[in-house]
């Protein structure tokens, strides 16, 4: 089944709009996701007073719900292709059920990896409070994660979108077990690039914006063989620079 123009655009802009609504929400409040409060306590040391501390100056359900806002403003467009091939593979009638099986079981996932990375962060932010040594600790592992063909695997399995039943229970099983396995594949990709913004102590949005680019860039990708290489992922450039030009010739 083929899906029409009119329809990817009923794909494109919703998945596009509730991006957009999440990063204007981090403009106006840039510190809700990446900044930790301080005070003298915590900045003394890793110890159970600082880390009691940190934990009631932070508290969990509001690190959870910044992180919940940054997938929401990091993630949607790397789903546009996995959506597009649900609204191929299913019928009318079953296609919002399916989208929403599929989107509920990989945010699950990311906020499940999620708690990882944000006791990651707590961690760090103990030993090295205020400091940008994690940040570029993690940055290096990130960029050594991005040559590894261990990286290159979990693009490649991302790519791979499974066969969906068309009826009843089986096409909802068959949601769900995409959505798991497309978000266990997307964060064994993205989870050092997730972290690294999350560190810095300036600049955060800059980094999760760079990432978002390079995320959206590798989607458009095709599978590559296993290898260790550097991965310059310039696609989603050259489209911007292709769609620019074209739009430049047709002004009057």
């Amino acid at each position: 089944m083929t899906i029409s123009g009119p329809e990817r655009a009923r794909i494109y802009i919703p998945i596009l709009l509730i991006s957009a609504i999440a990063w204007m929400m981090l403009l106006v409040n840039p510190g809700s996701i990446t900044t930790l409060a301080h005070c003298p306590v915590t900045d003394s040391g890793a110890s159970s007073a600082s880390l009691s501390m940190l934990l009631a100056m932070n508290p969990p359900s509001s690190m959870a719900a910044g992180w919940a806002l940054m997938l929401i403003a990091m993630m949607p467009a790397t789903l546009i292709a996995p959506i597009g091939h649900i609204f191929e593979r299913s019928f009318k009638r079953r296609r919002a059920r399916s989208v929403i099986l599929f989107v509920t079981v990989y945010a699950a996932i990311w906020m499940t990896a999620g708690s990882v990375l944000l006791a990651t962060k707590l961690a760090l932010s103990l030993l090295a409070p205020q400091s940008y040594l994690p940040a570029v600790a993690v940055g290096i592992i990130a960029f050594v994660w991005q040559c590894s063909p261990i990286k290159q695997r979990c693009l490649n399995r991302g790519h791979n979108h499974r066969e969906l039943a068309a009826f009843g229970i089986a096409a909802d099983r068959d949601a769900l077990r995409f959505g798991m396995t497309h978000g266990l594949w997307c964060v064994g990709s993205c989870w050092a690039l997730m972290l690294f913004p999350m560190l810095l102590a300036q600049g955060h949005l800059a980094a999760m914006a760079a990432v978002t680019f390079l995320m959206i860039s590798e989607r458009l990708e095709q599978p590559q063989p296993l290898s260790w290489t550097l991965r310059l992922r310039g696609k989603l450039m050259r489209i911007l620079i292709g769609q620019t030009r074209i739009r430049l010739h047709r002004l009057p």
